[in-house]
């Protein structure tokens, strides 16, 4: 470079066998350092930063003191002298000679991780067969071009895959006869053409039927054109509900598997070696296994005896096909309505009792509806309103359903509404998919014959009632009796007077919402949903003073106990259970700042929220449905605050897809069980992810102004959060990571440490 007149490095000569072109090593008298962010010397084969210094380096540049003291920084090797900070990467081989690697402001970001192109394009070339490589960012994809036109793209990504992380895998290699190139020689990266990802360049074609069917699979569930063998479920969009979505339609399709296996095998691949042939369950007993009397789960005392009134609601608006036809959705509904249970109780003198299939009248159920006038969304969402308020339990109408026909030529939309006592957020990934389905074969002149539900709703209601008893949940009193102790900072009482309930939401969206829903959970090994957590812990404390939050945390309640199959089951399973975060002596400038303090907030929330006993199903048991620990815990203090992620939810209209997020109506009588209620969801869209963030409180109880600053504050705290998980050298494990190791904080973060130090510190 200039900066060092004009020689640095000088190789041996090149022979053309050796698979990179290295730089060389320093000439006599000059000194080159590959370094990583805080100017460590990093071990061979590790990127890091270009320095050069000693003989012949520069003063400077004339008259640009800026720009000087930028570039040229003290040698922390040699007192009294400077380095030239290059801006090129590179790595040294085992024999001590250095690689270029690209440039450090080429960096580029990709599912929130930042990737040096140069570094991918160096281990491209690495490759036997490959001569020439390029690789460049379009949307969210990282593409690798290669020439000559014969070379394997897949075995170019199994090469890379063995030697790179998998963020820095291409998801494309197109292979060209040359490489495109400007007037002066240089790669034209603007006339790389667009990948055929229909040939499947993107992803390494399956080897079997059952890899196959799990790619397409997880496409379906996630909202993708397409996953390759290699994707981790959890890294394209996944969470826990959606991985009992996939279970369920695994089964349709004639695979088993549990939830469970999706968090242990994550990709296709993998999991299609633990995936077996469906055994078909035996139909009879479960039709007579949901019907009759179900016993009131916790969260339905929860709320007490106004839950069985009318109006108490959740429902969905549905793109659907133009044309669909009121008499093929009286039918569709109707296989529905038979093969899941609870969309055939009854509150009866307030207990609740399934009838038998064939008792619900479905035709006057359904309605048509005219979408002439007006915006059919709008059309769809008052009407789901006017819907929802007809049902009536006392009368055994607990579903009801209304066809928004927007004539042959436009795709209409279905409003589908059910009293809260039938279903739950995640019942509607099982119901809008049966309901498709029921469509489409009676469009097909078919008798509708959906799949077999695993376990009924009333089973696992009485399930509930012999575990609250059982000497394992009876165990865990004293632990839930110190996580609610003395309780936390009052923020308000709902008295009588409170009013209507209301609400306020905000969006963080763009490179924030991307780093919050993709590199953290990633690099903090925690779940999206901890993150959201995090924050939201942080604003409350900052907002009402106070060192300790106490919160519910709601959760979808479908826990695999004793390995019963809940993923197609239909029904009101919800669980509730406080979690008591401290968050004392955090320096709360430095998360907002995205320091290392967001760090330490993110990893005290993810420890102390999974350290409730068991799997948090047990507090809802001993508060509700046992004699003798139910009054013990209703004298302690209970959170103020509840907290929800409601998961991710694709976007857009697609037939058969839910246009926005699940509709809710709390009916008259029934309020809010907290003072405040914060909700999360992930909204997966064409421009990338955003995060959207509910606050609701009874009216009356709490000021707009007071809401809106805490809205502000879980914002700005998410920021901090997502500023910090976007350093290079932020992250790391926690106690609950290593089950069978007895770990503080403190040797968790030395092991790191020493990790990063002795070859596992790269971080792009």
């Amino acid at each position: 470079p200039t900066e060092a007149t004009v020689c640095a490095a000088m190789s041996m000569p090149l022979v053309a066998s050796r698979p990179v072109v290295p730089i060389g090593t320093p000439i006599a008298g000059g000194r080159c350092y590959v370094l990583d962010a805080f100017l460590r010397p990093l071990p061979p084969g590790l990127t890091g930063e270009l320095y050069v210094a000693g003989i012949g380096l520069a003063r400077g540049y004339l008259g640009r003191a800026a720009l000087t003291a930028e570039r040229f920084v003290a040698d922390p090797f040699v007192p009294g002298e400077r380095m030239y900070r290059t801006g090129d990467l590179a790595y040294r081989t085992g024999e001590g000679e250095l690689v270029f690697a690209g440039r450090a402001d080429d960096q580029v970001k990709v599912r929130g991780f930042r990737i040096e192109p140069g570094e991918v394009e160096s281990a491209l070339s690495g490759h036997p067969g490959v001569a020439q490589a390029a690789v460049i960012v379009r949307g969210d994809r990282l593409l690798a071009y290669v020439s000559p036109a014969g070379v394997d793209p897949q075995a170019v990504r199994e090469d890379l895959a063995s030697r790179l992380p998998p963020y820095m895998v291409p998801a494309v290699v197109v292979p060209l006869e040359a490489l495109p190139t400007t007037p002066n020689g240089k790669i034209d990266r603007g006339a790389l053409p667009d990948p055929d990802f229909a040939a499947g360049a993107d992803v390494r074609e399956p080897r079997t039927e059952v890899e196959r069917a799990l790619c397409d699979l997880f496409a379906e569930v996630l909202g993708l054109d397409r996953v390759g063998v290699t994707d981790s479920f959890f890294e394209v969009g996944g969470d826990s509900i959606t991985s009992m979505q996939l279970v369920a339609r695994a089964r349709r399709a004639g695979l088993t598997f549990a939830a469970h296996d999706v968090f242990e095998e994550r990709t296709p691949e993998r999991l299609a070696q633990v995936a077996a042939q469906a055994p078909r369950p035996e139909r009879g007993h479960m039709i007579g296994d949901g019907v009759g009397e179900v016993a009131r789960t916790p969260v339905m005392r929860l709320l007490g005896d106004a839950v069985v009134a009318a109006g108490f609601a959740q429902w969905v608006v549905v793109a659907v096909p133009a044309g669909l036809g009121e008499r093929a959705l009286v039918a569709a509904l109707t296989a529905v309505v038979d093969a899941h249970d609870m969309l055939r109780v009854r509150v009866d003198s307030g207990r609740l009792v399934v009838r038998a299939r064939g008792s619900v009248d479905v035709a006057g159920a359904v309605e048509r509806v005219e979408a002439d006038t007006g915006e059919i969304d709008e059309v769809a969402r008052r009407c789901a309103v006017a819907v929802a308020a007809r049902l009536d339990p006392a009368a055994g109408v607990v579903v009801r359903a209304a066809w928004v026909d927007a004539g042959p030529d436009r795709s209409g939309r279905l409003v589908l509404a059910a009293h809260h006592l039938a279903v739950d957020g995640v019942s509607w990934r099982v119901l809008v998919p049966d309901l498709q389905a029921a469509c489409e074969a009676v469009a097909a002149g078919r008798q509708p014959a959906l799949e077999p539900v695993g376990v009924s709703f009333r089973r696992w209601a009485d399930l509930l009632g012999q575990w609250a008893v059982s000497p394992e949940r009876v165990g865990e009193l004293a632990r839930w009796r110190a996580v609610v102790g003395s309780g936390d900072r009052r923020i308000g009482e709902p008295g009588p007077s409170a009013g209507a309930v209301r609400s306020r939401s905000w969006v963080v969206s763009g490179s924030r919402a991307q780093v919050l829903v993709g590199r953290a959970p990633v690099v903090f090994f925690c779940g999206v949903h901890e993150v959201v957590l995090a924050g939201l812990a942080g604003a409350v404390a900052r907002w009402h003073g106070g060192d300790v939050v106490l919160v519910d945390v709601e959760g979808h309640g479908r826990h695999p106990v004793g390995g019963l199959d809940l993923s197609r089951t239909v029904g009101w399973f919800t669980s509730v259970h406080p979690v008591r975060l401290d968050v004392a002596g955090i320096d709360w400038a430095g998360v907002l700042a995205g320091g290392p303090a967001a760090g330490e907030l993110l990893k005290r929330v993810k420890e102390q929220s999974r350290a409730v006993p068991g799997d948090g199903l047990g507090y809802g048991l001993l508060r509700f449905l046992n004699d003798e620990t139910g009054p013990v815990l209703a004298a302690l203090p209970s959170p103020q605050i509840g907290f929800n992620f409601m998961g991710r939810h694709v976007a857009g209209v697609r037939e058969w897809q839910p246009v926005g997020d699940v509709g809710g109506a709390l009916g008259p009588g029934v309020g809010l069980p907290h003072v405040l209620d914060a909700d999360a969801v992930v909204e997966d869209g064409p421009r990338g992810p955003l995060l959207r963030l509910v606050l609701s409180w009874p009216d009356g109880v709490l000021r707009e102004d007071e809401v809106e600053r805490l809205g502000r504050g879980w914002s700005d705290m998410l920021s901090g959060l997502a500023g910090q998980a976007d350093d290079p050298s932020a992250g790391g494990h926690t106690a609950s990571d290593f089950d069978l190791l007895d770990l503080d904080q403190d040797e968790i973060e030395n092991f790191e440490a020493i990790a990063a130090e002795f070859g596992g510190g790269q971080e792009s």
